[in-house]
């Protein structure tokens, strides 16, 4: 299933408890970034309907961290600045984020999500991956 994702989610309501981004006017909706749910490493996690400026009824709609997550998959990293403290602007979600993020672990461009993820969340990163490095060895000596 086609949906919309990136900065083009950002800017649209979800169901969560995030502030999202707040520069609809300029942005283009007449053709927004859309992905596939079918070739997505996330699947259709995260996808809510909404309606969105310039286009009637209702669409499918990656949520705010989805919409992060997948342009931290596409290594949109110069969009997806402030993700933290001006995307998502809730504690609550750092955990789940940390290990959905984990799981990209092996992809190509894995180093470049990594320092992303250190430079916005700091040692709250460095700490989950600390703990949980020490958590698969344990399981490996198992």
């Amino acid at each position: 299933m086609k949906y919309i994702t990136g900065v083009h989610a950002l800017n649209l309501p979800c169901s969560l408890d995030t502030s999202g981004d707040w520069h609809t006017s300029w942005i283009q909706w007449e053709s927004p970034k859309t992905k596939d749910t079918e070739s997505s490493f996330w699947g259709d996690w995260g996808i809510e309907y909404h309606s969105i400026p310039e286009h009637e009824g209702a669409f499918p709609v990656a949520n705010h961290i989805r919409a992060c997550f997948d342009m931290l998959e596409d290594g949109d990293f110069s969009n997806l600045q402030g993700m933290n403290k001006d995307y998502i602007c809730n504690d609550e979600y750092d955990e789940f984020i940390f290990q959905q993020v984990s799981r990209l672990k092996g992809k190509k461009n894995w180093a470049n999500i990594d320092k992303f993820m250190e430079k916005e969340y700091l040692m709250k990163w460095i700490r989950y991956q600390e703990a949980h490095a020490h958590d698969k060895a344990e399981a490996v000596a198992n």
